[in-house]
């Protein structure tokens, strides 16, 4: 499941002071589940698939799962969580508000960096279909497609591959 509207040119994540980019604490379950039920992204036919949905403090802890964090403030711009065994992009978000400002690619950049030290060369990706967009702009390529699954997932989903270099 990933939700990222940025489909902007391919090229390298913008380096910010203002942001950083950290592993997430068990303290931030509340807000990343949050980030995921308010996804304009999962808004008409994809509602139900965020409804109920939780990250929580258990996932947190068992899985590299890593926030983009405004320094100023301390507020949470995106996450994405990083499966190593097999490789997937189990989920990755960047907040309605925080869309268009790179936070994506700066995810994406630190997706690659967290993979490449786990000696992992190739992340699977199940794309949210309006996010493969996003996924092909950095470098994914599409391998196929995830049949729906009723009532857990109604509708296909594109299938992707990063290739970790």
């Amino acid at each position: 499941m990933g939700s990222v509207g940025e489909g902007r040119g391919r090229g390298r994540a913008p380096q910010r002071a203002d942001v950083m980019v950290r592993r997430a604490a068990a303290g931030d379950a509340r807000r990343l589940t949050r980030l995921v039920r308010t996804s304009g992204a999962y808004e008409g036919p994809y509602a139900s698939m965020v409804e109920g949905y939780r990250v929580g403090p258990d996932y947190i802890e068992t899985h590299r799962v890593f926030v983009a964090e405004e320094v100023a403030t301390g507020r949470i711009l995106g996450f994405y969580a990083l499966l190593l065994d097999p490789a997937e992009l189990d989920l990755m978000f960047v907040a309605d508000s925080a869309q268009g400002l790179g936070i994506g690619r700066l995810l994406a950049t630190h997706l690659r960096e967290e993979a490449r030290s786990a000696g992992i060369t190739g992340v699977r990706i199940v794309s949210h279909p309006p996010a493969e967009g996003f996924y092909r702009s950095i470098g994914a390529e599409a391998v196929g497609t995830v049949r729906a699954d009723p009532p857990a997932v109604l509708w296909d989903r594109p299938e992707l591959l990063l290739r970790i270099g």
